[in-house]
Formats: C-alpha cells, structure tokens, sequence
C-alpha cells in the first residue's frame, strides 16, 4: 500500500513537472537570463548564458522607466481595494452564511453569477466620468472592488457555514457587539480563506492593464503596468532593459505568493461549498 502510494505521488510529481517547467519554468528562466545580458550580447546571441552578469539593467530600467512613482501608485492601489473588499465581503458574507436575511441562497447566487459575468468597461467609463471618478485614485481603488468583493463573498460564506452557530450565540451572551464579534473572532478562525481572498484581489489588481488605460490619464497616477506599458513605448528596441523592467513589476507578486502559497490551497478547499 505504501509503494502504491509513493507511485501514485511520484507520477504525479512528474507529470508536473514536465507541463509546469516547459510552460511557465523556461521562460521565465529566459526573461531572467536576458534581464542580466548586455545588448552586445543579446544581439549576438540572446538565448546565452549571461557573461558577465549585467546588474546595471535594474537600476537603469528603474530610473528611466519611472518605476519608482508608478511602485507607489500600485502598492496604495492593492492595498486599499484589496483591504476594502475583504471588509465588506466579510460583513456580506457573515449573515448569508448565517441565514440571518431572508433571500440568503438568493443573494449569495446573485453573488456566484455574477462573477462570471463579463465586466462591461463601456457602463463603467461612463459612471465613472459622470460621478468624477474618472482620472482619480479613489475611482480607480472602486472599480476594482468587484473582483474582491464577490469572491470573498463566495468563500467568506462557505467557509462561515463550518464556524459553529453556538460560538454566535455565546458571543452574545457575553455582551459582545456584532462588528467586534465579526473582526475580533470570526476573522482570525478564517485566516486560509481571508489569504485567500486577498491574493486573487491583490493580483488582480496590480496585474490590471486595461483598467489603467481606460480610467487614467496622469503619469502621477499611473500603476506599475501602465508604467511598463508606457516603458515599452519608449525602449522596445531595448530588451534587456525590457526584461529587467518585466521583472521588477512581477517580483512582488511571486515572493508573495511563494510565502503564502499554503494558505491559498487550504483557502480555496474550505471556501468551496455550497449553501
């Protein structure tokens, strides 16, 4: 029984290895490699190994690629829409979960169709600029609300269904207030599915590119994408400043996500349920 296991773990191990590493190792092994090559070097032979490692080509990306305000700008953004959609998610999803108002099923399939909805960028332009939210910080934190919002409704509330009843009711009984009960308590017992949450919110937004485009119109509000966008205009005969600038927008996202990857396995399992 225990070979037969360790088969069934080896097979599999290797079967991902194998689509993983040619899908998304290799060329992100090569964008690395080209982000330390000098252009000489790439134009000779871009598929090298870096000889001698080129560490200029971050800094130089950073400065002339205005990286620095576009970091900023991206971090305020996926902090705030991020932090703001797990909140109201988490008050969302408590009494649907709960079956504390009348339609809750209802409500909570309302929230489940419509994220798969497309999202109508046309409506929202146009809300956008006739409530002048159009070219501002606060109107582009909204706009990325709806991710966040409708999926930690979704594992909020499949994740509050495991949270025995009683806990609520002793709550009471001690004399303590619904939103204390709801941060203070219930929160912390949902940590894998609020890591969850946050990430795909978070990822979502700094990864955004259309979004940027259509809603903003300063540099000074600019996030990173919109940034190497508008660095990509300026350098696309440039490679290895190109790759090095690809780099310094996706690294915050893998060492996250390497840091937490436990939590969103967990997340994603406890919050699949239904009502």
């Amino acid at each position: 029984m225990r070979r037969r296991r360790a088969w069934d773990h080896a097979w599999k191990l290797a079967l991902a290895v194998v689509i993983i590493v040619p899908l998304y190792g290799l060329p992100l092994l090569y964008l690395l490699s080209v982000s330390f090559q000098s252009p000489v070097q790439f134009l000779r032979n871009p598929f090298s190994f870096p000889h001698p490692f080129v560490l200029a080509n971050y800094p130089t990306a950073w400065v002339q690629g205005d990286f620095g305000r576009y970091f900023v700008n991206s971090v305020i953004y996926t902090a705030s829409s991020t932090m703001l959609s797990v909140l109201f998610a988490v008050f969302v999803a408590f009494p649907i979960a709960r079956r504390y108002v009348r339609g809750g099923s209802f409500i909570y399939s309302l929230f489940l169709a419509g994220f798969f909805l497309p999202v109508s960028i046309v409506p929202l332009f146009i809300e956008a600029e006739k409530l002048g939210l159009y070219n501002t910080r606060w109107g582009y934190i909204l706009l990325h609300l709806q991710l966040g919002l409708t999926l930690g409704v979704l594992f909020f509330a499949g994740y509050f269904s495991n949270v025995p009843k009683d806990l609520d009711e002793s709550a009471l009984l001690d004399g303590c207030g619904y939103f204390r009960y709801v941060l203070q308590i219930l929160l912390p017992l949902s940590t894998p599915a609020l890591v969850t949450v946050s990430i795909y919110a978070a990822v979502s937004t700094w990864n955004d590119l259309i979004g940027p485009v259509v809603f903003l119109a300063s540099n000074d509000y600019f996030p990173l994408t919109r940034g190497l966008f508008s660095f990509y205009g300026q350098y696309e005969s440039e490679w290895t400043l190109l790759a090095a600038g690809v780099f310094i927008v996706a690294m915050p996202l893998i060492l996250t996500f390497a840091f937490i990857q436990r939590y969103l396995v967990r997340g994603a399992t406890a919050g699949a349920l239904k009502l």
